[in-house]
């Protein structure tokens, strides 16, 4: 059975919930911008209508002009003359015919009768099948519309200029000073510059809605994606532990079962060894050797198998560590080793630790290195601090017969060893020690060089 992918499949699934959310997002906003922008136009254009019926009344003393637009309507009761308010109603055509990005302007009487148009050829023309004018003269309301080119061919729409995209049709009702609606301006009107920005609205809000989509999704993706790592450490954590449960029942059998053999093994061979027969005395050694090889195997197999407890406390690293070169000095007498290590300003911090799985580590870390180098070599001890991640390195730098990169990867492996006398549970012991305190081991390496192994402790 495949195991669960759970980055790949949240990737497929948010990804695929998104996208309908921000086009459904996108296309709402986009439409309501637009709709804001072409209701905004004709409030200016019914303003703009208002305030020319307002100042040409004022001049001829008029309460309103409303009732005068249609030539038919009686002057003379209202104790105006026909030819002033003529020439009023004529000077509020020519602001109608001054409005800017007008395709055709004409005035409705209350029957429908176009009273006056741009296009000379409607007027006294009468319309019956406009529902758009009818809802106008009954509502009370401007009734803004935006057609794509002619959408419904009606006999009132010729215009003197063809629209070259699409065009917006604009219902102003005026009322008379009763508040009947007693004519309507119909304005139709191609304003480029209003599309021009009604394109770079919804422009805005689909880069808007497509900008924060994505960073939703990468901000989704990357807690998952974290989710993910550490679900696979935990994992991994969960074999390790399964496989130290496996040890500690394996080494706490061993133990009973060899330790007794192993000590009568190891009796009877030094009391042979006490022969004057060379033969019987190298043999008895050889026995001694591979029972402390085998007593050692099972002590660091017992050491595994124990889970690391202790406190973190304050650890002064270089005491602990100048106590560890001490008793290692005769061995690196025997083996030609050259230590270097200077104590610096650095020696003064203290570092998050245990006592105890410290020293454990330290001597796990110079015997692996004094290991590696059979025919001698150099020992570079450095202890610097750093800030990212904040704390204190202690670096192990030898010149021995260092490791490929296969052996690289297995080395925190437990129970993977390159060594004919070791069981491979050095490097694991150290990894699990640093991470106890917060802190980790990393691993350097380059074949007929040497290795690197540097310790980082939480300050």
């Amino acid at each position: 059975m495949r195991p669960f992918n759970l980055l790949r499949w949240f990737s497929i699934a948010s990804l695929a919930a998104l996208l309908p959310v921000a086009a459904v997002t996108g296309t709402v906003l986009s439409h309501f911008v637009t709709q804001q922008a072409l209701q905004r136009d004709a409030l200016l254009t019914a303003q703009f209508i208002y305030n020319c019926l307002g100042v040409e009344a004022a001049q001829i003393g008029a309460v309103s002009l409303v009732p005068f637009l249609d030539p038919r309507g009686d002057t003379w009761s209202a104790g105006l003359s026909p030819k002033v308010v003529a020439q009023a109603r004529s000077e509020v055509y020519e602001h109608l015919e001054t409005l800017p990005d007008v395709l055709l302007t004409s005035v409705y009487a209350r029957d429908g009768k176009i009273v006056w148009s741009t296009n000379r050829d409607l007027i006294g023309t009468f319309t019956h099948e406009n529902e758009e004018l009818r809802e106008a003269f009954a509502s009370k309301m401007d009734v803004a519309k935006h057609h794509a080119g002619n959408m419904s061919e009606r006999s009132e729409q010729r215009f003197v200029v063809e629209p070259r995209e699409f065009f917006i049709e604009n219902y102003v009702p005026l009322t008379d000073p009763k508040g009947e609606v007693v004519a309507v301006v119909e304005v139709y009107k191609e304003p480029r510059h209003l599309m021009d920005s009604i394109r770079a609205g919804q422009l805005l809000v689909w880069m808007t809605t497509l900008a924060g989509g994505v960073v939703i999704y990468l901000g989704l993706f990357s807690i998952v994606r974290r989710g993910s790592r550490v679900l696979q450490q935990q994992q991994k954590q969960l074999l390790e532990a399964q496989s130290q449960v496996f040890a500690g029942e394996m080494a706490t059998a061993l133990a009973h079962s060899l330790r007794n053999p192993l000590a009568s093994v190891r009796s009877s061979a030094e009391l042979a060894a006490c022969t004057d027969d060379l033969p019987v005395r190298k043999n008895a050694q050889d026995i001694i050797t591979q029972v402390d090889f085998l007593s050692q195997w099972v002590r660091e197999l017992l050491l595994y198998s124990r889970p690391i407890m202790g406190e973190t406390e304050p650890v002064d690293l270089c005491a602990i560590l100048d106590t560890l070169l001490a008793s290692f000095a005769p061995t690196f007498d025997r083996s030609g080793v050259r230590l270097h290590w200077e104590r610096g300003e650095v020696c003064g911090t203290q570092v998050q630790g245990n006592t105890s799985l410290v020293r454990q580590a330290l001597h796990s870390v110079i015997s692996n290195a004094v290991e590696a180098m059979p025919r001698g070599g150099d020992l570079r001890i450095e202890m610097r601090k750093v800030k990212n991640p904040d704390g204190v390195d202690l670096v192990f730098s030898d010149s021995g017969v260092g490791m490929t990169e296969q052996q690289l990867e297995t080395a925190f492996r437990p129970f993977h060893t390159t060594k004919s006398h070791g069981l491979g549970v050095g490097l694991p012991m150290l990894k699990r020690a640093m991470e106890r305190f917060g802190g980790f081991v990393a691993l350097s390496s380059e074949p007929n060089v040497g290795t690197q192994v540097r310790l980082h402790f939480k300050g």
